[in-house]
């Protein structure tokens, strides 16, 4: 099966999604600014007491830059996963589109763009909540709004190669369950990896979250650590390589 080069008409499947999006803003974007500082308080300030200080910083400190990148990975993994599964099997938006001069590569580009919008969205809201709180500085957006793209392409692309696979809704339960919910848990976002069991750390290090949190968290404590050309090179490749998938793997469920 032959694959061509996106172009420039996925714009067209941003824009439809930014449009359905709109009618519904209010709505969607408040969650973004309540869950994140209901972790912060419950879990920073709280737990956060008996905890002490986590690398010379205090455990809210820790805890806000895990929270905003693991938030990141939430709204892109949802919106690529469900979202677009309801766009491709119950609205049949994807087969009205392809009546269009629209191709199965510009329906995947467009849909990995908009997760990754709404990727940043998130992040944004939940950038201004911790700025609020004292958090992190202004001055570390430089770093971590750039990273807050990478994280939102990255895992739409992802999202988007286990929705070209899976043979109903309900299977995503395993995506989340399997492979989401560990890396929330094991990716440095709630305690320092480097305490964790050899196997667990080497783990941890395939996991894509682990970097997004390296960078992100080092942004808002102010270091400025080598590893961060490594941590971006590995999301990079990440992301190129189930972006390849996922428009092979939907074209071949598209294209019957």
């Amino acid at each position: 099966m032959k694959i061509e080069l996106p172009t420039l008409r996925a714009r067209h499947i941003w824009s439809r999604n930014r449009d359905v999006f709109k009618k519904f803003a209010l709505s969607s974007i408040l969650p973004y600014f309540a869950e994140p500082l209901l972790f912060i308080l419950a879990l920073g300030y709280g737990l956060g007491i008996f905890v002490g200080e986590i690398n010379g910083v205090s455990y809210a400190q820790f805890l806000a830059p895990g929270i905003l990148s693991s938030s990141a990975m939430f709204a892109a993994s949802y919106e690529c996963t469900y979202s677009t599964f309801v766009r491709m099997i119950f609205q049949k938006t994807f087969d009205a589109i392809l009546c269009t001069p629209l191709m199965v590569e510009d329906i995947v580009l467009g849909e990995i763009l908009w997760g990754a919008t709404k990727s940043l969205i998130s992040g944004i809201c939940i950038f201004i909540v911790i700025l609020a709180l004292g958090l992190i500085s202004l001055e570390s957006a430089v770093i971590i709004i750039p990273t807050i793209i990478i994280v939102g392409l990255m895992f739409s692309s992802l999202s988007m190669f286990f929705t070209s696979i899976v043979p109903t809704i309900d299977s995503f339960n395993y995506y989340f369950t399997l492979l989401v919910s560990p890396m929330f848990l094991l990716s440095g976002v709630f305690f320092p990896i480097e305490n964790l069991p050899p196997i667990v750390k080497d783990i941890s290090w395939w996991l894509p979250l682990t970097h997004a949190v390296n960078i992100i968290r080092s942004a808002a404590l102010g270091e400025h650590n080598p590893s961060f050309l490594l941590d971006i090179s590995w999301m990079i490749v990440f992301t190129l390589i189930f972006y390849a998938l996922s428009t092979v793997l939907m074209k071949k469920r598209l294209i019957q």
